[in-house]
């Protein structure tokens, strides 16, 4: 699912997305504490910055930061030089496996809204040609202005799902 969000993004999409709000939360942490490094406890308040930033930018299900164990065995593995910290590099890298599953999330909410809605839509405006009152105004709808309102129907409904 993932490669179709490439191939509709570009594959550089993703790493930009996760360059750019990675590189933000490490100079904002970075201002904050005046070192070019991450202790744990400045690592989990940049993770919970990171996931709220993607909350933000993100469409599709809103995603819950991961648990301070989960922070803590993450950073072992991606502490590259062993010094207890992570560095800007050792950083991107620690969002970067700690978002894959964010992305193919996301993923999903794209082909739903991007491949299926307008389907949907065609297959519907069909069906419905032919009901006496409603078949002559949805004839009157162009093809491109229905499909583009079904699909956001859907994807509000889509919304409403993932939050109740």
């Amino acid at each position: 699912m993932g490669q179709i969000l490439e191939k509709i993004q570009g594959k550089e999409w993703k790493e930009r997305q996760i360059r750019l709000i990675s590189d933000k939360v490490f100079e904002r942490v970075k201002r904050d504490t005046g070192k070019a490094t991450l202790t744990f406890e400045e690592l989990y308040i940049a993770v919970l910055l990171v996931f709220n930033d993607l909350n933000k930018r993100l469409p599709g299900p809103h995603f819950d930061p991961p648990t301070r164990e989960q922070v803590r065995s993450l950073m072992q593995e991606s502490d590259l030089n062993l010094d207890g910290e992570l560095d800007r590099e050792e950083f991107v890298k620690f969002i970067r496996r700690m978002t894959k599953d964010t992305f193919i999330t996301v993923s999903q909410g794209l082909i739903v809204a991007l491949a299926v809605a307008p389907t949907v839509a065609l297959l519907t405006k069909r069906s419905t040609e032919n009901v006496p009152g409603v078949g002559k105004v949805v004839q009157k709808v162009p093809t491109s202005v229905y499909a583009s309102l079904v699909t956001l129907v859907i994807v509000a409904f889509q919304q409403g799902v993932e939050r109740a």
